[in-house]
Parts: C-alpha cells; sequence; structure tokens
C-alpha cells in the first residue's frame, strides 16, 4: 500500500507542476494509450471497427470535394472563354454545353451529403460505443475496488487516486473519438500533401516551421493544466463533500439546527475561488501564448496564398488550380495543427488516463493463498488469537496488540470498553478486514491466510456501528446479507421475523417492496431504531456459522435492545457469536465477557465473575448502572 504523503501546499503544487512539465513525463503518457485502445476495442469490436471505417471513407472526400469544385471552376472559365452565349438556362441545357458542369455539381452536391451523412453516423457510432466504454468501465472499476482492502479505503491517498479514477470512467471517452479522428485527419493531410507536392513541394516545410511553436506551446500548457488538476485533488474532494454536507438530506437537520449554511458556504468559496484563481491564471496565459503562436501559423499560410497567387498571375496556374491549391494548403495547415495540437492534447489526456490505469495497477494485500483449506463445517474449536497486534497505516499508537484469547465454537462472547479501546478493530480482525501485524488468528487450529477469503467471509455475518442505509426496497435491504438469495423472499421474511424488522415492515405501504430512505421519489424514510432493526435482519439473512453484533442497536431504546439480544441469544445455539454493546445489562447474558483497554486484554469472564474481581468491568457497571437509579 501507498505511504500516506502531507497535502499539497503551494511548494508541492509548483513541483508537481515542475515534474509534469517535462516532455518525457508527457511522451511517456502514451504508454497509457495501448491498454486504452485495447478497452475500446474489447468493449465492442464491431462498433469500433464501423467507426473506423466510416472515418477512413471520410478522410478522402476534403480533398476530392476540393478537386471538384477547382474542376468546376475550371469549366465555367472554359465555358466563359469559348464564348458560350446563351439565351436562357433552358437553350443551355438543351445545347448540351453544360452537361459537364452539371455533372460536376452533382457529384460534389452527393461529396457533400456524404460527407454530412457520414460525419453523423461516425457521432452515433462514437455515442454508443462512449456510453458502452464509461459502463464497462466503470464496472471495472467497482470490481476493482472490491478487491481492495479496507486498510487502502482509509488511506487518504489512496482516496484522491480513486477520486480521479472516477471521474475518467466518465471523462476519458472525447480521447477516443480524438484518437480516432487523427487517424482519419492524418490520412486526409497525406492526400492534401501530395497534391501540394505535385505543385509546390516547399510549401510543405513552410507549413511544418509555421506551425511547430504553436505545437510546443500547447503542449506546455496542456502538462501545466494536469498538473495544476493532479495537485488539488485533495482540495477538490473537500469541495464536493462541502458540497454534498451542505445539501443532502442526511446532514439538513443539523445544518440548519445550527445554521451551518453559513459556514458551509463560506468554505466552499473559499476553496472554489482558489481554485478558480488558479485555473484563471493558467487560462490567461494559454490565451496570450496561443494567440501569438497561431499568427505565426497565420501568416506562412499568407506567405503561401501570395506565392500561389503569383504563379496564377504568372501563368503557371489554372484559376481552378489557384483555388484548389489555396484550398488545400488552408485546409492543410488547419489540419496539420489540429494534428500537432491534438498530438499534445492525447499526451495530455494520457496523463490522466494515468489515474485510470495506475488505479488498476494496485494490488490487495489481504488475498485468498493459491490452494486454500476449506472452511469447517461446522466451526470444532472456534478461533484463537495468538499475541495479535495491530495498528493503523501511519498510526504510532497500537489499536490492538497482545490478544491472547480464545473464541470457543458455539459460544457467545462480548467485547466491552471504552471508545477506542480497539473492540471494533477486534472484529474487523476476526472477519480478515484486516491481517495481525503481530502475530496470528487460528480458526480450528489453521491460520486465517490458509481459507479463501470470501468462503471465511461468507461464514460470518456482521453488523457494524455504522451499517449502510442502502437506498432500496426493504426486502433488498435485507436481501444484500446474502445477495445469491436476494430474489429468496421467504428467506427474507424469515431473516426479518427473526431480527424483529416484521414489525417495522408491517408498517409500510408497499411492505417488502417499499422503497425506504428519501433519496428517492416514494420512498419512505425509517427511524435510527427502524433502521437498525433492518440491518440486523441483514446478519440473518446470511445465517452464518459466525454472527458479529457491533454495537447494532445503539438508535434503540434500552427494552428493545435487551429484546433483540435476547433473541439473539436464543437464535445464536449452535453457533458462534459476538456481541459489543455499551450496554452492561445487555452483555451479561453473554457466556464470556472480555474487558478491552488501549488495545490490550484487561480481564475475561462471566458477568459475576467480573463484577467479583471488582475491576474496570465493575467499576464501569457501576457507573452505568447509578444512571438508571
Amino acid at each position: 500500500m501507498a505511504q500516506r504523503e502531507p497535502a499539497a501546499t503551494d511548494d508541492t503544487r509548483a513541483q508537481a507542476a515542475a515534474r509534469s512539465n517535462s516532455l518525457r513525463e508527457r511522451v511517456d503518457a502514451l504508454r497509457n494509450l495501448p491498454p486504452f485502445l485495447r478497452q475500446i476495442w474489447k468493449t465492442s469490436p464491431g462498433l469500433t471497427l464501423a467507426t473506423m471505417g466510416l472515418r477512413l471513407v471520410r478522410a478522402f472526400l476534403p480533398v476530392a470535394t476540393l478537386y471538384v469544385g477547382k474542376l468546376i471552376i475550371d469549366e465555367a472559365v472554359r465555358l466563359v472563354g469559348v464564348g458560350a452565349g446563351f439565351a436562357g438556362i433552358e437553350d443551355a441545357w438543351h445545347s448540351g454545353q453544360l452537361d459537364t458542369l452539371a455533372g460536376l455539381l452533382a457529384l460534389e452536391l452527393g461529396l457533400a451529403i456524404g460527407s454530412d451523412l457520414l460525419g453523423r453516423l461516425i457521432s452515433y457510432g462514437d455515442g454508443l460505443l462512449s456510453e458502452l466504454f464509461t459502463n464497462a468501465t466503470s464496472v471495472r472499476l467497482m470490481e476493482h475496488a472490491a478487491r481492495l482492502d479496507l486498510e487502502d479505503f482509509e488511506d487518504p491517498d489512496l482516496q484522491d487516486k480513486l477520486d480521479r479514477a472516477r471521474r475518467q470512467t466518465m471523462g476519458r471517452m472525447n480521447l477516443m473519438s480524438q484518437l480516432f479522428g487523427q487517424v482519419q485527419d492524418a490520412i486526409t493531410v497525406v492526400t492534401f500533401a501530395a497534391g501540394l507536392v505535385i505543385y509546390a513541394p516547399w510549401l510543405i516545410l513552410l507549413l511544418a516551421v509555421a506551425l511547430i511553436p504553436a505545437f510546443v506551446g500547447e503542449a506546455h500548457f496542456n502538462a501545466l493544466g494536469y498538473s495544476l488538476n493532479f495537485a488539488w485533488t485533495p482540495e477538490r474532494r473537500q469541495l464536493e463533500y462541502v458540497r454534498q454536507t451542505g445539501a443532502s438530506v442526511e446532514t439538513a437537520k443539523e445544518v440548519k439546527i445550527f445554521n451551518l449554511h453559513r459556514f458551509l458556504i463560506d468554505r466552499y468559496r473559499r476553496l472554489a475561488d482558489k481554485f478558480y484563481l488558479a485555473n484563471r491564471a493558467l487560462a490567461r496565459r494559454r490565451a496570450l501564448w496561443g494567440t501569438l503562436l497561431a499568427a505565426l501559423g497565420t501568416l506562412g499560410y499568407y506567405v503561401a496564398y501570395g506565392y500561389i497567387a503569383w504563379r496564377t498571375v504568372r501563368g503557371d496556374f489554372s484559376i481552378g488550380d489557384l483555388t484548389f491549391l489555396a484550398g488545400s494548403f488552408l485546409r492543410l495547415r488547419q489540419l496539420l495543427e489540429g494534428l500537432l495540437v491534438g498530438f499534445s492534447q492525447v499526451a495530455g489526456q494520457a496523463l490522466y488516463l494515468d489515474d485510470l490505469f495506475s488505479f488498476f495497477e494496485i494490488e490487495p494485500e489481504i488475498i485468498s493463498p493459491p490452494n486454500p483449506v476449506p472452511v469447517p463445517r461446522p466451526i470444532a474449536r472456534g478461533f484463537v488469537f495468538e499475541n495479535v497486534g495491530f495498528r493503523y497505516p501511519g498510526a504510532e499508537r497500537w489499536a490492538v496488540r497482545a490478544l491472547d484469547f480464545e473464541l470457543r465454537a458455539n459460544e457467545v462472547l462480548a467485547l466491552v470498553g471504552e471508545n477506542g479501546a480497539g473492540k471494533t478493530t477486534l472484529v474487523k480482525l476476526l472477519a480478515r478486514l484486516y491481517d495481525p501485524d503481530e502475530g496470528r488468528i487460528l480458526l480450528d487450529g489453521r491460520d486465517l491466510r490458509e481459507y479463501d477469503i470470501d468462503e471465511l467471509r461468507a461464514n460470518i455475518g456482521v453488523i457494524f456501528q455504522d451499517f449502510v442505509r442502502y437506498h432500496l426496497t426493504a426486502g433488498e435491504n435485507i436481501g444484500v446479507g446474502l445477495v445469491e438469495a436476494m430474489d429468496d423472499k421467504e428467506r427474507i421474511r424469515h431473516a426479518a421475523q427473526r431480527a424483529m424488522a416484521d414489525e417495522v415492515i408491517a408498517t409500510l405501504p408497499q411492505g417488502y417492496d417499499q422503497i425506504i430512505g428519501r433519496r428517492f421519489k416514494n420512498g419512505v424514510d425509517l427511524s435510527g431504531g427502524q433502521w437498525q432493526k433492518i440491518a440486523i435482519a441483514r446478519a440473518y439473512m446470511r445465517d452464518a456459522q459466525v454472527m458479529i453484533l457491533d454495537e447494532p442497536t445503539a438508535a434503540l431504546d434500552a427494552r428493545s435492545e435487551f429484546e433483540v439480544f435476547q433473541r439473539f441469544k436464543e437464535l445464536s445455539d449452535n453457533r458462534t457469536a459476538v456481541l459489543i454493546s455499551h450496554r452492561f445489562s445487555s452483555v451479561r447474558m453473554a457466556d464470556r465477557i472480555l474487558v478491552l483497554n488501549e488495545g490490550r486484554l484487561e480481564a475475561s469472564g462471566t458477568h459475576e465473575q467480573l463484577m467479583a474481581a471488582g475491576g474496570r468491568y465493575a467499576e464501569l457497571f457501576e457507573l452505568q448502572a447509578a444512571g438508571y437509579r
């Protein structure tokens, strides 16, 4: 996992700009194009071939149209030269002298209509391919994110990388159109250049010299633009967070009660203004230098235009030749400028692709072994923590350390301790969301690392205190506990009954088919306690060998929590269970209680044994009991 880095400052941004500004880095970024094109091809080979084929045909139309225009002018000049006087259009038409001119006009009309039709077909194909690519890349992003370790998502640097990668799934398809368009324009350039070489080869050299400065300038500012966006990723995430906080149903109550909207708006404005000013400064410089460098290209065109006009006056070229050559040079200049600038833009966008592909290169550390042993069914002996220690990346303090205890098969174990004692960390280690930095955890005598990670987790049902409120139907909210059984209505109902969530669902207008949460139209919101019963049903949906409830009843009153834990105790027969609660009246029903303090195991025993010992557990119990007297 990448090491955490400090937040970007003006100095680090300047350094990032200097690094990204190097030509080598921009050229190196082109290595991202082959995998990008492979991904496009993989998305839809048929559509990719179709859009490329249409572009190939359209690439020859500009020079064909211009050449037909030359023939039209030459034919018109010829007719004037031979003195063909016509009384009217009808006489002229019947004389047959306009047949060639009419045929050429019809041909140019056909070319124009064909070019327009091809352009629309290409846009249509690009639109479909873009949609398919965005969908396929978004799916790949979610699949890869699902493989990563929980530890990765708690790293701010990786969050920045994920944010950049997520934006690239939506914003890079214009690169595909640009790349394919570059190929099309390159073919057109060759056809125009062939005509100019025949008439005046040195004009090609003049054109290249005039356009190189514009290309260099565009490449320079593209690199600066990327570096600015890269360096401001943390601030952009802050902007999105402040915007979401200031305008979401989840935060609306507190924002109103505490009048937070002014604070949030001021924070957003400060961040947005700083980003705007940085972008504005770059845009000004880009506009100024872009204008000056583009003027060189314009100067080169008029030098060439003057040369062609002089040759025409001298009699070397016809009027049609003049039109064709002047048009070819102008079009060639535009195309070459577009190709050079486009290459620079492609190189710049390839830098952004690095954000996407570098995310895909991150590999998880918590993975299944090559030849995993099967998870025991049923669990015979249980779990053993041997000198287990763990601390979060970048943290100096150990979250848990020197943990030595057993979680026996079919035992209900309670974890108690003050906030930060390490209870939730211990549960995450048990579910192998983390791996210990010290020691090991055994299941029936085998290290957890020896088991298939998906099979291991399939045997563990966990509801955390910060469970997710899915804005789905009530049935789906329970069904996500076992996705494979999402359509098993009877199983969902049974899980709801076990968690006493059926009483909540009975009050909903559409029962199990009712969308809950206020995010979508017709959604019905629930109280905190009702949400928690739905979440607990989610754990029962899995019917796992190991059940873990990590403070899931915090929003329930004391009676409701007691009922939930009593039901949990009843349903935990022949099942290993762990429960965490701050209410000591609930945890006393456990077979054994572990007392944690600052990440270490301080005491272990039944409620009666711990009360008799008179340690921290007895002290906390008495403090809580005094609050109810």
